[in-house]
């Protein structure tokens, strides 16, 4: 049937128009173009996965080589190592030379362990020693402060420094020291206080204003000068004759005092330094603890302001007033004596020497009888 169909088909063909021809033959071409074009592009890509895999196969022999590479480096640090160890294994002791050094080691520890206990055992008892010379030492520096600045204070601190050393030791044979010590505390405590420093300076202010007091006749100043050209009247040449007379002439018009001679600029300036090293000897009695130097060196400085100064001068009378209540101060006062401390402190040290140099048996023994 198809054969027929296709024998009837023919005269039609070449019946139809040229036009239709030319329209069958532009629609058979236009597949074939793109049959061509997709053979193409399958062949570039072909050739591109060729490309491709040519080069991840060359990327590959690479990597192998360097893994190969890095094997035989790794392998040769291995036999390295391996042969490093076995030297160092090679070098160490056996078991038998491990038992011995273990033997040596736990021995020698316990030989550290009982020279650290007996080096503790000494040092507690050098340190002992040495606290207890301290207090001894502290007790001779509170005789020196007591004998040559008569310090209360600073003795008390001393004292009580010496007796905290000895509480601290808690020994029942240090308990005849500490009573003297404290026996000695009591005493310096009952002491009046006495302020030497307070006294120095007050003296110190005194002399300050030595320089200020009036003396008993007061300093005679010359008139200013007369002019050149005066009056030929009589008034002018009796006022001229009068100013040449006053300077060798002076009237005293209080007959009723005693009569003392003027003092000349260089005789006031000795006075005032006589008062003022008066002061500062009774300085030095206060600041020394010496009375009975403080007393004689504020009664002279008395003495000097009645006969040389102006006894009616408010500044003279508030300075005489002045030294008169601080002469009445004490400056020392009874001291105790730490010779009977000193001595049993150095009983109990001696005891405890003693007592370190027998044998235990013995020291018992001692202690019993």
């Amino acid at each position: 049937m198809s054969e027929t169909t296709e024998q009837n088909s023919t005269p039609q063909l070449a019946a139809d128009s040229p036009a239709k021809v030319a329209v069958a033959k532009s629609k058979g071409r236009g597949p074939a173009w793109l049959a061509l074009l997709v053979g193409l592009a399958g062949l570039g890509a072909g050739g591109w996965s060729a490309w491709q895999l040519h080069q991840q196969q060359g990327q590959a022999a690479n990597q192998l080589a360097q893994l190969q590479q890095a094997g035989e480096a790794a392998q040769a640090r291995l036999e390295a190592g391996e042969a490093h160890v076995a030297k160092r294994l090679a070098g160490l002791p056996t078991a038998a030379e491990l038992a011995t050094q273990r033997d040596l080691l736990v021995s020698l520890q316990g030989e550290q362990q009982r020279l650290a206990q007996s080096l503790s055992g000494v040092l507690g008892k050098s340190r002992e020693d040495w606290r207890l010379a301290e207090a001894e030492h502290l007790l001779r520096l509170a005789m020196l402060r007591l004998s040559a600045l008569q310090d209360v204070d600073s003795a008390i601190a001393l004292v009580q420094g010496a007796d905290d050393i000895l509480r601290a030791q808690n020994d029942p044979q240090a308990f005849a020291a500490r009573g003297e010590l404290i026996r000695v505390l009591e005493a310096l405590r009952s002491l009046p206080q006495v302020d030497r420093s307070g006294l120095f300076l007050q003296l110190a202010a005194l002399r300050e204003q030595v320089a200020g007091l009036q003396m008993l006749a007061p300093e005679y100043l010359l008139p200013d000068e007369v002019p050149a050209a005066v009056s030929v009247s009589d008034s002018s040449r009796w006022a001229e004759l009068w100013q040449q007379l006053s300077r060798y002439v002076r009237i005293d018009l209080h007959a009723d005092q005693d009569v003392r001679p003027q003092l000349a600029g260089q005789s006031l300036a000795q006075v005032r330094l006589t008062l003022a090293l008066a002061l500062e000897q009774a300085q030095w009695g206060a600041l020394n603890g010496e009375q009975e130097v403080y007393r004689r060196a504020l009664a002279a400085a008395g003495e000097v302001l009645g006969d040389y100064f102006d006894r009616d001068n408010r500044a003279v009378q508030a300075m005489r007033k002045r030294i008169g209540e601080l002469a009445e101060q004490r400056v020392v006062a009874g001291m105790p004596k730490l010779d009977d401390a000193l001595g049993t402190l150095q009983a109990y040290l001696k005891r405890r020497e003693v007592a370190e140099l027998l044998p235990e048996g013995e020291a018992v023994e001692e202690g019993g009888q």
